[in-house]
This record gives structure tokens, C-alpha cells and sequence, in this order.
């Protein structure tokens, strides 16, 4: 994999990031809980952390990294569908919302490690899909137990 693939491949999780980023603070702020409140609010700054060492990889391999979320694509309409959901909804429709945003930056990274990514490249972004299929997994969870309260 040349230079320029492996930097577009990161360019495309730092999206994603941005968006979970963007996600997660929308669903701090529609959540209800205070408990959950702290979980997005958490996870937003994660998905900033995330970022942050993407675009530290893409500055080695000498490209310009991209430093906001998707203004198109099935990312950024997931994401919409969050802050649209969000207003008038209870809690377990925003943690859906969050269970489906979770579902894309899956997707996203599972395709970035299909790729022949550099040894380095590759653990990085094997360690930080290990950290969305985590966010993935306890938003689930926190939903099942909102659906189980009602």
C-alpha cells in the first residue's frame, strides 16, 4: 500500500472519529441520565483522542490530515439521524441512535483492516477498532437495559 492510500485510509477514520465525536456530545446533551450524561461525554473525548493520533500518523507519512467530520455519507447522515432523533425522544431512542452510529464506525474500520495497512498503521487501527467495537458493545447495552425499564 503506497503512502497516499494509507493516508486517505486514515483520513477516512478520522472522519468517522469526528463524527463519533460529534455524535456522542449530541447524545450527552439529549440524554436524560446524568450517568449517561458522563458516558458520551467521555466517549466524545475518546473519539477526540482517537483523532488526534490519526492525524499525527497521516502528518508522518507527510499528508495533510483532516480535521473535521464527514459533510457527506452515510457517517454524517447516521450522525444527523442522532441530533434529529434526539429532540423529543426518550433515552432509549437516542441510545438506538448511538447503537447505529457505533454500527457505521464499525463498518469503517472493519474496511480500513481489510486493506494491507503498514505493520505500525495496523495496530494503531487495530487497537482503536478494539476500542469502537467496546463503545459499540456497552451502548447496546445500555439500551437493552433502557428497553428493559420502560
Amino acid at each position: 500500500m503506497d503512502k497516499r492510500e494509507v493516508i486517505s485510509t486514515l483520513n477516512d477514520l478520522i472522519e468517522t472519529c469526528k463524527d463519533g465525536e460529534e455524535g456522542f456530545r449530541t447524545c450527552a446533551e439529549g440524554i436524560s441520565s446524568a450517568e449517561l450524561k458522563s458516558y458520551f461525554t467521555d466517549r466524545a473525548h475518546r473519539c477526540a483522542t482517537a483523532a488526534a493520533e490519526l492525524q499525527d500518523i497521516v502528518e508522518e507519512y507527510g499528508g495533510t490530515p483532516e480535521t473535521s467530520s464527514s459533510m457527506s455519507g452515510a457517517l454524517h447522515r447516521r450522525w444527523v439521524d442522532i441530533k434529529s432523533a434526539i429532540t423529543g425522544k426518550d433515552d432509549e431512542s437516542i441510545l438506538n441512535e448511538c447503537e447505529r452510529g457505533e454500527d457505521v464506525a464499525k463498518r469503517s474500520y472493519e474496511n480500513a483492516l481489510a486493506k494491507d495497512l503498514p505493520i505500525e498503521v495496523r495496530s494503531v487501527v487495530e487497537r482503536q477498532y478494539r476500542g469502537v467495537m467496546q463503545n459499540h458493545d456497552q451502548v447496546k447495552g445500555l439500551r437493552n437495559q433502557a428497553r428493559a425499564h420502560r
